[in-house]
């Protein structure tokens, strides 16, 4: 069967996307591969196709290293639903269940077999893959979420760094490496941990035009949350990230007080509390789940609607992999985040006080500037996003800035009030201070601290009393995302020092304007809890009704297979049959999403739907 074929008949698509074709084909073929493509751009059909097409061939199993259990399992769903055989291998299997599927891979029967990478090292592991090579039955290895053999990556993960094995052990099976976010240092990281550097390289554009970027100065951060979600996501499914496991449970217990279907997820919560909740919010609509990072990778569901961040990420690619999460279905999606100097201070202190070497702190310190320089930016935010990994664009018309083009003041005179404060105060008392205090002498404000040091004497005491310190606090984080001051932490207390690049801020040779206070977006007109998804929105009367009835339905067969509702059909797929109202299983054919064995598993029982003789589905 063509690759092509599968694609149709499999996978119900009726054409590829972008670069898969030619990836699909190099892969095929028996060549190497480094894949960098966006969430949402179908990475998974770039080695699920190979994997059927050489299997089909005779050339045995493809393993998929994968680090998340979630994925696994619905993915192996999913497979399942299309009628490929697929199995897994994890910690929620029994010792029987392990041993019964390792028994259906030595004896051919599976297609694509799922482990984490701490499997796949394993002695035990390893020898039934050198019986499967020996037997010429080994046919691709797909290394999912690439970046994180990077030290550079923001996933980092050592375990993965002893997957080179399979380039040395298995000399000639194809290899491919993929990933949604890597910029150049840490594509060039996975290239040489897994021995790639023969492999054909395939970079798509990073561009998500249907994500909305937005991101607004800090004040009440929860009040600001709350008032995006009701104004622009009401009922609708988002991730909230926080930094901490504390901020997590408080921002989901605040949302939840408000009416809103909001739940937590952290490291330190329960096992089963975890997966429950997990659970939940790729088995629901309208579920928020607030974070840490340790949630999200790998997460298909595809009507999340937005990402929001109430703290600042350690850098872009972190920034660019967490946002990406919303809108895979292809609809309108926002990426919302609000930062302030306590985020920057934070994450300095976060990098200054790990146990890293001085070369890597000074990467991870350039990465944090680059974030920084996108979150302080009066231009288009996708610009400056895209460049970052390489990528040139044009001004976009879907981010805040483009929007409303944010009012730009002259800040020269402040910054360099603040930097001759920075210095007079190292003068002086020999020593350097935090943000905090430095404003207070800026600012003319006599506290205890500043009476008690007797620092309303420094020359610069009140020059800056005219501006506000909403002012002063933009224009130090400008400093410091231009590299004229820089933030160190030593025994707990962050410091500010002056830089090589603070002479000519001071000299007036560099002027710095900056954006006045974020302001936030107008209102919305707000949608009822109740309304339709996005991707339905066009929907007449009639087809909108079909269309509630398929989702009914579909929730019942999710429910029975114990898998999210997307793995059985997308949205898009239900708007598709609602729209055209088919009477027949010949009118089903070729309705995107809609492969051979869906439609023979499928197909008289949407009919069935459609035409009302499903008893027990009517719009309510």
């Amino acid at each position: 069967m063509s690759i092509e074929s599968i694609l149709q008949e499999v996978f119900g698509y009726p054409s590829f996307r972008g670069p898969q074709q030619d990836i699909i084909s190099h892969v095929v073929a028996g060549g190497d591969a480094l894949v960098l493509m966006p969430t949402g751009g179908g990475k998974s059909l770039c080695y699920q196709i190979p994997a059927i097409a050489r299997k089909q061939a005779g050339q045995g199993v493809s393993i998929v290293v994968s680090p998340l259990i979630a994925l696994m399992h619905d993915q192996v769903g999913a497979l399942h639903e299309a009628g490929v055989n697929a199995a897994f291998l994890n910690s929620t299997l029994s010792s029987e269940e392990a041993y019964q599927t390792e028994q259906r891979l030595l004896r051919g029967e599976i297609t694509l077999l799922y482990a984490a990478p701490e499997r796949v090292t394993t002695p035990r592991f390893l020898a039934q893959l050198d019986t499967l090579f020996e037997r010429g039955q080994l046919s691709l290895f797909a290394i999912d979420e690439a970046h994180c053999v990077s030290q550079w990556g923001h996933d980092f993960r050592p375990e993965y760094r002893a997957l080179t094995v399979l380039h040395e052990r298995y000399a000639g099976v194809p290899r491919m490496a993929l990933t949604a976010t890597a910029d150049a240092l840490t594509r060039a990281d996975i290239v040489e941990r897994l021995q790639l550097e023969a492999a054909a390289q395939f970079v798509s554009s990073f561009d998500r035009p249907n994500i909305r970027y937005t991101i607004v100065e800090k004040k009440d951060a929860s009040t600001q949350l709350l008032r995006f979600i009701e104004r622009e996501h009401p009922g609708e499914a988002g991730v909230v990230y926080c930094q901490s496991r504390k901020r997590v449970e408080e921002v989901a217990a605040l949302l939840a007080q408000t009416g809103i279907h909001a739940l937590p997820y952290h490291a330190g919560l329960d096992y089963r509390v975890r997966q429950a909740n997990q659970n939940q919010f790729l088995r629901s609509e309208g579920v928020v789940m607030v974070a840490t990072i340790a949630f999200g990778m790998g997460i298909d569901k595809p009507d999340v609607r937005f990402v929001a961040h109430l703290d600042m990420p350690k850098n872009i690619e972190g920034y660019y992999q967490e946002t990406g999460r919303a809108g895979r279905d292809g609809m309108a999606a926002d990426a919302w985040m609000c930062y302030g100097l306590q985020d920057v201070v934070n994450q300095r202190r976060m990098i200054d006080e790990s146990p890293a070497e001085e070369d890597f702190k000074q990467v991870m310190r350039g990465k944090l500037d680059a974030l920084l320089g996108l979150a302080e930016a009066t231009d288009c935010r996708r610009v400056r996003l895209l460049r970052y990994f390489g990528e040139e664009s044009r001004e976009c018309h879907n981010c805040d800035n483009c929007l409303q083009p944010p009012e730009v003041w002259d800040a020269t005179d402040a910054a360099r009030k603040l930097l001759s404060t920075v210095y007079r105060l190292q003068q002086t008392s020999g020593v350097s201070f935090g943000a905090g205090h430095t404003l207070d002498i800026v600012r003319g404000k006599r506290t205890e601290k500043v009476v008690q040091r007797g620092h309303e004497t420094v020359s610069t005491f009140g020059l800056g009393a005219d501006y506000s310190e909403s002012q002063l606090r933009a224009v130090m984080r400008q400093l410091i995302a231009v590299g004229a001051l820089q933030v160190f932490t030593s025994e707990g207390f962050s410091t500010l020092h002056l830089t090589e690049a603070s002479r000519a801020v001071l000299r007036g040779e560099v002027p710095v304007r900056l954006r006045e206070s974020t302001h936030q977006r107008p209102e919305k007109r707000s949608r009822s809890r109740t309304a339709p998804a996005p991707v339905a929105a066009n929907l007449g009367q009639d087809a909108m009704v079909r269309f509630i009835n398929l989702k009914s339905w579909r929730a019942e067969v999710a429910k029975a297979h114990n898998l999210p509702a997307y793995v059985i059909f997308h949205d898009a797929t239900l708007a598709a049959i609602a729209e055209r109202a088919p009477r027949s299983l010949a009118d089903l054919q070729h309705i995107s999403g809609l492969g051979t064995r869906k439609l023979e598993a499928y197909g008289e029982a949407v009919l069935a739907v459609i035409t009302g003789t499903s008893p027990a589905l009517t719009a309510g």
